[in-house]
């Protein structure tokens, strides 16, 4: 059996995580400068756009965020007035987020410039491409959510490629 040697550059999640890293910061300069938005925050509103009345921790399972990013995520924009918290109706400990108006208003803003900066980074791959990459990324995903539920990467190996 021939063992590969470890190579940083050439190891695929380092290399994933890298891209994203570059993505995330070129997005969120352009977020804080005409928006006073971290990419944490914009994706809470992002989300909550789309799934109004949310939990913390249905926004976490969606964003996979962890607690302490998504409790700052949540924080500031309540402060600005953006998030409104309602008590679950169900369950007394969690609370219920939703838009303000002005959140509303600021997320038409927004997303035509999401939808701008993402043309731009994968501008020079055709629509096939970008429909392949998208079934890459979600396999990808899928797979490391099964590392995940496993709990143990350790076995890992015993997954076997698929």
């Amino acid at each position: 059996m021939v063992r590969k040697m470890l190579r940083l550059d050439q190891l695929l999640p380092y290399r994933l995580s890298v891209a994203a890293n570059r993505v995330s910061h070129a997005i969120a300069g352009a977020y804080e400068r005409l928006f006073a938005l971290s990419v944490p925050q914009w994706r809470l509103l992002a989300v909550l756009a789309e799934n109004e009345g949310a939990t913390q921790n249905e926004i976490g399972r969606k964003t996979v965020m962890d607690q302490v990013t998504l409790s700052r995520a949540v924080h500031a924009p309540a402060r600005r007035g953006l998030i409104v918290r309602s008590p679950h109706p169900r369950d007394g400990r969690s609370r219920r987020l939703f838009l303000s108006g002005e959140a509303r208003d600021l997320y038409r803003r927004i997303a035509p410039k999401a939808l701008e900066l993402e043309d731009h980074v994968f501008s020079s791959l055709s629509q096939e491409d970008l429909a392949r990459f998208r079934e890459i990324l979600d396999h990808v995903a899928r797979k490391a959510g099964e590392l995940a539920d496993a709990g143990d990467q350790d076995s890992c190996a015993g997954m076997g490629r698929k």
